[in-house]
């Protein structure tokens, strides 16, 4: 499985750094030349390698971590997303009227148009999301929504292998509701840092 973050704000090299932390290549890009982002790459470690964004999506998942009105200019990079799966880490706050009552990553899984989209990492600030998941006995909580049953588990085991705890919420506008802003408020789940203790 080769992976990419796509936006290397804080949100992007935080998630660089569960990367780097486990030893696993992924490739990092944003709207900027890769050479302006290679050296705080190589400062997150060796396995982080900046990329042109074509370059970065030739992954098979990638981390969306751009701020969310960004998300089009991301899904016009490829004529189509098929065989693709998209994390979607963005969250959409205030709530922009456009989205006409849908989960922002439902609207959002209207531009990637094939791929497979899992709401994920999301709702974890930059800098707990950067920091050893494994803590007090346990590991740190991520939550995981799709409206495809098949993308979710794949997203899961590289939980799993970056040191997070996954749990799978369901459906993105069922138990995924709970890790997305509704109108004016955030989802009841977002800013939530909850552990689950080894068994």
């Amino acid at each position: 499985m080769i992976y990419a973050i796509v936006g290397f704000g804080k949100i992007g090299q935080a998630l660089a750094h569960a990367f780097a932390r486990k030893n696993i290549e992924v490739a990092v890009a944003s709207r900027r030349p890769p050479e302006a982002l290679a050296p705080q790459a190589r400062a997150i470690g060796p396995t982080v390698v900046a990329k042109s964004l074509r370059d970065a999506l030739e992954a098979d998942t990638i981390i969306l971590a751009v701020p969310f009105g960004e998300h089009r200019e991301v899904a016009k990079a490829l004529p189509s997303w098929k065989g693709k799966t998209v994390i979607d880490a963005t969250n959409a706050f205030p709530v922009p009227e456009e989205l006409d009552g849908l989960p922002s990553s439902a609207f959002a899984a209207k531009a990637f148009t094939g791929a497979k989209l899992v709401k994920g990492f999301n709702h974890l600030i930059a800098a707990t999301l950067a920091a050893d998941p494994i803590v007090e006995s346990g590991h740190r909580v991520v939550f995981l929504s799709s409206d495809d049953e098949y993308a979710t588990a794949p997203v899961a085991a590289l939980a799993k292998q970056l040191g997070f705890a996954p749990v799978e919420l369901g459906k993105l506008n069922e138990g995924g509701a709970l890790v997305h802003a509704r109108g004016r408020t955030w989802g009841q789940l977002i800013f939530q840092d909850l552990f689950k203790k080894e068994q």
